[in-house]
């Protein structure tokens, strides 16, 4: 039974990675078309398909057909919601949502795996193993959306700390009689953080012809950051209103800086309390074995 359910899983994991690896790279490339223009005339298709490797040939049209079943099996909703999180992370031209629920199949799989492998040969008792099962299949189902909230907070963590310094260039840039179209491509081409790819996406969306009321709501529910939010509805506002952007980008970039001033302040704030847990764990139990060590040693010799 072990060995059947090792044989299912590592199939499907085979499966799987190999429709990931279809996934991420294009099945039409125009330089392979142009190769194939360049070729003599008079070569069977067939034969130029029997040479390709195994992998090309078979295994990566069966990956890809194994990983859009998985994404069909899944809810529209939770894809939905993934496609969101990847959005917001910035990897939503890398990693599919079918391929992070493939993901969360795989790793739940090799949970359940590697707990009745436990149960099996551990030796311990009923009671303990089912917890055991259970605790690392839940962890094989939760581990890739952790992966993925980490990642989202982290760029917003990260947008959230460029916020002033951005918006201090576009002020200068504005005020040196730069149109705001100018300044946010000044800003594109002087960082290279989350926020600036953000605003770079925003400039080609109204490069193309949106307007720059909906390419701001845009870069507003991509982001999803509160401080960025706030400046994006103060910038609509006064385009609406016909007053000077370079006023309001200042009056934005003051207040940035005030609200990462106080996030620091509260992050130093919290260094203490979260410094307490290893100090009580790791350090004090050593500090008390070499203080008191000696103390019990020769207590014991006289109770000999």
């Amino acid at each position: 039974m072990l060995l059947l359910v090792c044989l299912v899983v590592g199939a499907g994991a085979a499966a799987i990675a190999v429709g990931l690896a279809q996934a991420r790279h294009p099945a039409f490339d125009p330089a392979d078309y142009l190769r194939d223009l360049d070729r003599a005339d008079g070569v069977d298709e067939f034969e130029i398909r029997l040479s390709e490797p195994f992998v090309n040939r078979v295994l990566l049209p069966a990956g890809g057909r194994v990983l859009g079943s998985l994404g069909r099996v899944s809810p529209v909703g939770q894809r939905d919601k993934i496609h969101h999180q990847l959005v917001l992370a910035g990897l939503d031209a890398r990693i599919r949502a079918e391929e992070l629920i493939a993901l969360q199949f795989v790793t739940t799989a090799l949970g359940l795996l590697v707990g009745i492998a436990y149960a099996v040969f551990g030796g311990s008792s009923r009671g303990f193993s089912l917890m055991i099962v259970l605790l690392l299949t839940a962890v094989g189902y939760l581990a890739p959306q952790s992966w993925l909230t980490r990642k989202v907070s982290e760029r917003k963590e990260s947008i959230f700390l460029d916020l002033p310094d951005v918006l201090d260039l576009l002020a200068i840039s504005v005020e040196a009689g730069v149109g705001f179209e100018a300044a946010l491509d000044i800003v594109c081409q002087h960082f290279t953080s989350p926020l600036a790819v953000e605003f770079s996406r925003t400039l080609k969306e109204m490069e193309l012809g949106l307007p720059r009321r909906e390419a701001l709501q845009n870069l507003k529910r991509r982001t999803e950051v509160p401080e960025l939010s706030n400046f994006v509805l103060a910038l609509v506002q006064a385009d609406a209103l016909g007053m000077p952007i370079g006023r309001v980008l200042h009056t934005q970039a003051a207040e940035m800086r005030t609200k990462r001033r106080q996030w620091a302040r509260e992050k130093a704030g919290k260094l203490p309390v979260k410094i307490l847990f290893p100090l009580v764990l790791f350090i004090f139990p050593g500090v008390m074995i070499i203080v008191l060590g000696p103390a019990f040693a020769t207590i014991g010799k006289s109770f000999r």
